[in-house]
């Protein structure tokens, strides 16, 4: 049972990834189609990024009175609706309306789920998940595009990735009794009864017979260590989402290659990260979650160093985005993962669901100002500004390591 409930969660997040890259791919004819400029995109994404901070600090809360499966099910559930809903939204207002259960889906089950495998399941497996998403956020621009390309427009595309979301949905509320029972499991091999594992707020995301309220976000950050952890998140996710937005701009502007190879040189960021969480999921068998956010750091400094090396063909700019991809690779689930053994179980879902919305935070601000940076002063301190994230993760992460190692 337990297996089924893995795969379970293998095919959640192969889904969760659908949707993310869809915005992207399918906004150069949508702003066409609804008569908007193409800078407007951004307002959709900022709705969806907001309300995913919202649900993301409200997950302990949640979680703790539905349980883990009920919550991941509704989530998305919500996500389904709001795909459907833009396939058929009349114009750009209905769609930033829409988008408000988008970002509440995506951050409900994002924080949920995160916090269910770092407890339940080894840290390989929280790389072979975040693996998944990533195939699932590669396979969303491929979708579109066969809408796209058969002539079927935009709105298909949104309507199959909701089919598949849908699905999906079925499948989460049948396997319900699947969460419960592993929550009976873990009541009878903690000491406690089966009544607290069958509780709609327990699915074993805390010891059973504990009860607590939940923290909030004042209560999260009195816990020793809890504002290094969120730095952490923050930073990490600063890195990863300025590196993957800005890479194709660099290399033109900085670097002078042309604007085709550009974009497909800096997919490779993404590539890397892909193949370096495959590869993680068996670097955790033999090493800790600690050591592998440190590997990851020492390959980011590695990728960024490469950067400014004068090797022929901008190959210097080219592989160090790809060890930087590599790089980023182990440290966000193995940040995840770590944190039910830095502050405990009956702790982890409501720092969990603040580290989201760190992240979303992390994503939503520092790409936009480094396009000020790149706009008013140079382009040229991409690796510097991707370096001074680095270094304050790492101090974090060591500071981290002082107070709960």
């Amino acid at each position: 049972m337990a297996s089924l409930l893995l795969a379970v969660i293998y095919v959640a997040f192969i889904s969760l990834g659908l949707p993310d890259s869809l915005l992207g791919a399918a906004w150069p004819t949508m702003s066409q189609d609804l008569a908007v400029p193409v800078s407007w995109a951004g307002g959709i994404s900022a709705v969806i990024s907001m309300f995913t901070i919202v649900s993301a600090l409200l997950s302990d809360r949640m979680t703790l009175r539905f349980g883990t499966g009920r919550i991941t099910a509704v989530s998305v559930a919500l996500t389904a609706m709001a795909l459907a809903g833009f396939s058929v939204a009349p114009n750009y207002w209905v769609l930033l309306l829409i988008a408000v259960p988008y970002g509440l889906g995506a951050g409900g089950v994002d924080a949920a789920l995160n916090n269910y495998v770092a407890i339940h399941y080894e840290s390989r497996h929280m790389s072979w998940l975040h693996c998944m998403w990533g195939v699932g956020a590669s396979i969303g621009p491929y979708i579109m595009g066969y809408a796209l390309s058969n002539g079927q427009g935009w709105p298909w595309g949104y309507r199959y990735i909701a089919i598949l979301q849908i699905v999906l949905t079925v499948i989460l509320v049948l396997s319900l009794p699947l969460w419960k029972s592993r929550g009976r499991a873990v009541a009878e091999v903690n000491g406690g009864d089966s009544a607290a594992g069958e509780s709609a707020g327990a699915d074993a995301t805390s010891p059973a017979g504990v009860e607590r309220k939940p923290l909030g976000v004042a209560g999260v950050l009195a816990i020793r260590g809890a504002k290094e952890i969120l730095i952490m998140f923050f930073c990490y996710c600063a890195i990863e989402s300025t590196a993957g937005l800005w890479a194709s701009s660099y290399m033109v502007m900085h670097a002078g290659v042309d604007k085709v190879t550009a974009a497909n040189w800096a997919s490779l960021f993404y590539v890397g990260i892909t193949v370096g969480r495959a590869l993680s999921g068996f670097l955790t068998m033999r090493f800790r979650d600690p050591v592998m956010i440190r590997i990851g750091q020492v390959l980011v400094l590695l990728g960024v160093v490469t950067m400014f090396l004068p090797l022929p063909h901008h190959m210097g700019v080219v592989a160090g985005l790809i060890i930087v991809g590599l790089g980023c690779a182990p440290i966000y689930p193995c940040v995840i993962h770590s944190t039910p053994a830095y502050f405990g179980e009956e702790n982890s879902q409501a720092i969990v669901g603040v580290q989201m919305a760190c992240a979303y935070f992390g994503t939503l601000l520092m790409p936009p100002l480094f396009g000020v940076i790149a706009q008013y002063v140079t382009i040229s301190l991409y690796p510097w500004y991707l370096l001074l994230f680095l270094v304050l993760m790492v101090v974090m992460h060591e500071r981290l390591r002082k107070l709960r190692g």
